[in-house]
């Protein structure tokens, strides 16, 4: 067995993704909370991902924005399945 790293080359910062988030969503930056960054926290989030192309030729199909915007669609038109489980405390934790 093999542990491959799956990513599509994307570094954003938590702005650009949020912005990408709120274009999803097709709401405004008025939804924004802005809070202090917690101590130590990460300034940036990457995958190395040359393992799984070098070697199974993965590439991405869909780029993140699109990615984004397709999950954002498919919560909006399932609501019927995640829904209740917002009720569940181990979820929340």
């Amino acid at each position: 067995g093999e542990i491959y790293n799956i990513g599509g080359g994307n570094e954003l910062t938590n702005s650009e993704l949020t912005a990408l988030l709120l274009t999803a969503c097709d709401a405004g930056w008025d939804r924004v909370e802005y809070v202090v960054d917690r101590p130590g926290h990460d300034r940036r989030y990457a995958v190395d991902s040359t393992k799984i192309t070098d070697e199974l030729g993965f590439r991405p199909e869909i780029g993140f924005a699109q990615g984004l915007a397709a999950t954002v669609a498919w919560y909006r038109e399932n609501r019927q399945w995640w829904e209740p489980l917002k009720g569940f405390s181990a979820l929340a934790s």
